[in-house]
């Protein structure tokens, strides 16, 4: 059996590289950024934690040894605080084919995507072709597989958000999206691996297109009808509505979040995803299958149904979480103070009221600033139910008489508490 390097094994494509390499006795070597819980869930990998943005030729040349061939699937849409367009799709790659070279590892499947040769509107297109030139220039046995919008199992980015949009009672239609052409989950890594085998043809690029053209629109009420649901109102949105979304979407970036709507996600919709896949069949003898076909064949359970209902309300429950407690804070020091003195002169001293106050403000804003950020946003819930529950027990202990305010803002802790709980379970994205 062969020994394989698969890059951004994490991700949608590379968890199911690796796992069908593994699961066909291959020994594999999977990197990416964060292993902790893919070293969980497959231990039969041999996990390496490595960045490829920040990776250089030395860091690849300790794993090459022994590696018959490599796989690269790292990628991201949008520069942001965790990611690196020009480091991720080029700079980080050039490295990688550097020591790929050095270390006489001959062959190379690199993961692009589709429409890139033809027009490079963002940073995203213009640097996976940097990185696909950098690679058809480097002198390996190269094979550049170009898919459109991949759908399978696993739901990542535009697959997460056709279910989630396809859960909605009313399904917003975005003006200027262009047709596609999706591709399955189970194509992509099929034809990966066969051209993995050194006997495959090289120095090759492939447009993984599905057999079906569709709008954006049709391909959401196909997973809507395959989740069971009645067909959805449909809503055209006007181009200012659109354009405030994806710069929202932009703003959540850059505090962390990797939401699916972006500007960048915008234009390459704009420019669409649709391809000639006759040389893909061709070299790899693969027949791809229609994603509705692929649909019928595994009816949607109650879990992609629930999937597709929290995927959208998990923005809302972080963003209303992080309004709250931030402003929470602001009223407690400010045009909440006196109100603040009142309620707690019952039970405490005028020497402690303000020491209370204070504090539980920058504690508020504190949990608020950190739900907002991605990086601190778990221990930042966290830290939120903790300060629920001591407010509940405080307010227990020294102003009972809030059980029965007409407010009820003792009894309200329940359900900050409820949602906390919920933001946490739906935290991770992959």
């Amino acid at each position: 059996m062969a020994r394989f390097l698969v890059i951004g094994a994490t991700g949608l494509i590379g968890s199911r590289i690796a796992a069908d390499l593994a699961g066909a006795g291959h020994r594999v070597v999977g990197a990416a950024r964060e292993i902790g819980r893919a070293a969980r869930r497959i231990p039969a990998i041999d996990w390496v934690r490595l960045d490829l943005a920040t990776s250089r030729t030395e860091d690849w040349a300790r794993l090459l040894p022994g590696i018959d061939a490599v796989v690269n699937c790292a990628g991201a849409l949008q520069n942001g605080p965790a990611d690196r367009l020009e480091e991720t799709h080029h700079q980080g790659p050039r490295s990688l084919f550097a020591a790929c070279r050095a270390a006489g590892v001959r062959r190379i499947v690199h993961v692009s995507a589709i429409g890139v040769d033809r027009a490079t509107p963002t940073e995203f297109s213009r640097t996976k072709l940097a990185g696909d030139e950098a690679l058809m220039a480097s002198g390996l046995d190269w094979v550049i597989l170009r898919p459109s919008v991949v759908l399978g199992d696993a739901a990542y980015g535009a697959s997460a958000l056709i279910r989630g949009l396809a859960a909605l009672p009313v399904v917003p239609v975005m003006p200027g999206t262009a047709p596609l052409q999706p591709v399955t989950l189970d194509d992509v890594a099929a034809t990966a691996i066969r051209f993995l085998d050194p006997g495959a043809p090289s120095h090759v690029v492939l447009e993984l297109a599905g057999p079906e053209t569709m709008s954006f629109t049709e391909l959401v009420r196909r997973y809507r009808s395959w989740l069971g649901l009645a067909p959805a109102i449909e809503l055209r949105l006007p181009a200012w509505l659109a354009r405030a979304l994806y710069r929202l979407g932009d703003f959540a970036a850059r505090l962390g979040w990797r939401p699916a709507v972006r500007t960048t996600a915008q234009r390459e919709i704009a420019r669409g995803a649709v391809g000639d896949p006759s040389e893909w069949r061709r070299l790899s003898g693969i027949a791809p299958k229609p994603p509705t076909e692929v649909l019928a064949r595994r009816p949607a359970s109650v879990q992609e149904i629930w999937f597709a209902r929290l995927y959208l309300l998990k923005p809302l429950v972080i963003a209303s979480l992080a309004l709250f407690w931030i402003g929470s804070g602001i009223a407690s020091l400010g045009p909440g103070y006196e109100r603040g003195r009142a309620l707690l002169a019952p039970g405490l001293s005028d020497a402690v009221i303000p020491v209370v106050i204070v504090a539980g403000g920058i504690a508020d804003l504190l949990i608020g600033i950190g739900i907002a950020l991605r990086r601190t946003a778990r221990p930042a819930l966290v830290a939120g139910i903790v300060v629920s529950l001591l407010y509940a027990a405080a307010g227990t202990l020294f102003t009972p008489s809030l059980w029965l305010d007409p407010l009820a803002p003792l009894l309200k802790i329940a359900p900050v508490v409820a949602l906390l709980l919920v933001a946490l379970a739906t935290l991770e994205d992959r």
